[in-house]
């Protein structure tokens, strides 16, 4: 009924938009979907025409929609766009902004909503209901598609009838429904529609392209439908990658991840403590949640895609005395940044923030990435960030964080854990991190540092994140094979910093490597950099991901594609190796306003951003 790229279709989340590629030109290329340089798992701009918007984050359609018609309109461009929503992502706040002002500015932007039920996991809440609700007005239903039939017969007139015709519905919608939220908010309405009836839809979008007006067109769709696997584990099928047709059966792996780690670990501490809640935004399976839901589900709260409310939320609720644990992707918290500082922070609120999918997010693209956080959030005052690095730090960290009072940070990788080291299980002291010693592992740096090795080469400390910490450990078992002596010193904590403690462990040492899971402007790196810097040591390089934006790919892709790979990271350390070598002069610079005293003496600064 439309003609794309002419007329434009705007896919909220745009994981529906699988078929609409297929038959766009990119049926050819399907085999490579969600791989590295293949096509999308979401619309992308750069792809094709037929795609408007980067779209992967949910609620966006309808607003943007409706900047392209507005922008359209006032370009005299002709030509209809429609907005496609799933239930799920209409319980995002931004949904509701965008459908009040369409209604307001009462342009001719057509609004499809999707109805399965589902979004990531099964909706919840009023909205879902209320849709609900609609669907099962099959009095309405009956009387719709006798004046449907009664008009198509009518001769000459028919189409002087549908101004009439539609108006003459909405007031009896009025007469045999409850009150329709969006008639109320300047909407025509048209549904609920069997979503699987291609004939009637045809016939209701001929129609109302037809409208100069806004319009939802509600169609009620079962997910999954005509493949029993899908329709029997409509999760498991959200945002599928390659599968097996046969059974449906997705590749997996017997290692224990972070997110299966976090998932045991809180509800241990939940178990012993009745003040724990766990709150989530329609994410209760990806984040871990869903077995916490079982064992406790009365202290188990799912508010829909709606993370500003959930951190809020989470705020309230540790006003009222309980300590929530709040668990929500990396990528999503960026919509909360806000109800971070405002409602959590500034009010000293006791609650838990675990991030999900922080760092390199595999096969979900550029949307997807979780590299901002620490740049986003190290700045906020009261604020506690913490990084683990394997599943025991992470109990750990989990535990500490519940038991300490104000707000904490946990960010975590979607990876599995790697092998524990007798340093990850010393308790949590804020501010301090763990050091790894490779080849031997020592139990301290002092036993480090009387190993036979410890004279003969040269001595490199890795200063990594918990998400790097696997990259940095292949690297480091590596540099042994090259005479260069490596140990890893890793940041339990990004926020605060026990910085002396820091800088007494790095001055042990000929050269520091700083490997980030984040960008590099306004993140770790950076801050740990200058604090080198001032207490004069030098030779120091740095190892962040460039602030770019990233595409499909495996995890080890990724990590190449911008030099964090262990290859890239093991060739940082033996540059760093090679020029604790050379002498380094002194000079006499100042340093007025970094510490308060003019002209310290401090060795010349070799610092590399390795690229």
């Amino acid at each position: 009924m439309f003609d794309s790229p002419q007329d434009a279709v705007v896919w909220d989340v745009s994981h529906q938009c699988y078929a609409h590629k297929m038959l766009t030109g990119r049926y050819e290329r399907f085999s490579t979907l969600r791989k590295k340089d293949g096509i999308s798992g979401f619309t992308r701009k750069d792809e094709s025409p037929h795609d408007f918007f980067n779209s992967g984050h949910s609620s966006t359609s309808i607003s943007s929609a409706l900047g392209l018609l507005t922008a359209w309109d006032i370009e005299k461009r002709p030509g209809k766009v429609v907005a496609v929503i799933g239930d799920g992502a209409l319980t995002g706040g931004m949904a509701f902004e965008a459908l009040s002002h369409a209604g307001q500015l009462s342009k001719n932007l057509i609004v499809v909503l999707n109805d399965n039920q589902m979004s990531i996991d099964h909706n919840t809440g009023s909205i879902s209901r209320y849709l609900s609700r609609i669907t099962m007005s099959a009095h309405y239903q009956t009387f719709r598609h006798k004046v449907d039939r009664m008009i198509d017969r009518v001769p000459y007139i028919n189409k002087h009838l549908e101004k009439f015709i539609f108006r003459f519905k909405r007031a009896m919608k009025g007469l045999l429904l409850t009150n329709n939220l969006f008639v109320d908010l300047g909407f025509e309405y048209v549904g609920p529609l069997n979503g699987h009836d291609e004939h009637e839809l045809e016939m209701v979008f001929r129609r109302v392209k037809k409208l100069q007006r806004p319009v939802v067109v509600h169609i009620v769709t079962k997910k999954g439908k005509g493949y029993s696997p899908a329709e029997d584990n409509p999760e498991l099928f959200h945002g599928i990658g390659p599968f097996c047709i046969t059974d449906g059966t997705v590749e997996k792996f017997d290692t224990l991840s972070f997110t299966e780690s976090f998932s045991s670990s809180l509800i241990e501490l939940a178990s012993k403590r009745n003040d724990i809640v766990a709150v989530t935004a329609a994410m209760s399976k990806g984040t871990g949640l869903a077995s916490f839901a079982r064992h406790f589900p009365d202290r188990f709260f799912d508010v829909g895609i709606a993370e500003e409310h959930a951190v809020t939320f989470g705020g309230g609720l540790a006003t009222g005395g309980l300590t929530p644990v709040i668990c929500i992707y990396s990528t999503f918290i960026q919509r909360a940044v806000d109800q971070m500082i405002h409602d959590i922070s500034l009010q000293n609120a006791h609650a838990v923030i675990v991030l999900d999918r922080a760092g390199v997010v595999p096969n979900d693209g550029e949307t997807h990435q979780g590299l901002f956080d620490i740049a986003l959030f190290r700045p906020v005052p009261g604020l506690r960030i913490m990084c683990p690095a394997s599943a025991q730090d992470l109990k750990l960290c989990l535990n500490y964080a519940v038991a300490s009072q104000g707000a904490s940070i946990i960010r975590y990788p979607k990876l599995t854990c790697p092998s524990e080291q007798e340093a990850f299980f010393q308790p949590v002291v804020q501010g301090r991190g763990t050091l790894i010693t490779c080849g031997h592992f020592a139990p301290s740096l002092e036993a480090a540092f009387e190993s036979p090795l410890a004279g003969e080469n040269e001595h490199i400390l890795f200063v990594c994140t918990g998400g790097m910490y696997s990259e940095v450990l292949i690297a480091a078992r590596s540099l042994l094979l090259q005479n260069v002596y490596a140990d890893i010193y890793t940041l339990r904590f990004i926020k605060p910093l026990d910085e002396d403690y820091f800088v007494e462990t790095a001055s042990k040492y000929d050269g520091i490597l700083l490997v980030e899971d984040g960008v590099f402007p306004g993140g770790i790196s950076e801050y740990l950099e200058n604090i080198l810097l001032r207490a004069g040591i030098t030779n120091v390089a740095v190892k962040a991901f460039p602030d770019r934006f990233y595409g499909h790919g495996t995890r080890s892709q990724i990590c190449e594609d911008a030099h964090m790979s262990p290859g890239y990271i093991e060739n940082a350390a033996l540059k760093l190796a090679e020029s604790s070598k050379d002498h380094t002069s002194v000079t006499e610079i100042s340093l007025h306003g970094m510490t308060g005293e003019k002209n310290e003496t401090v060795k010349t600064c070799r610092t590399r951003r390795y690229d």
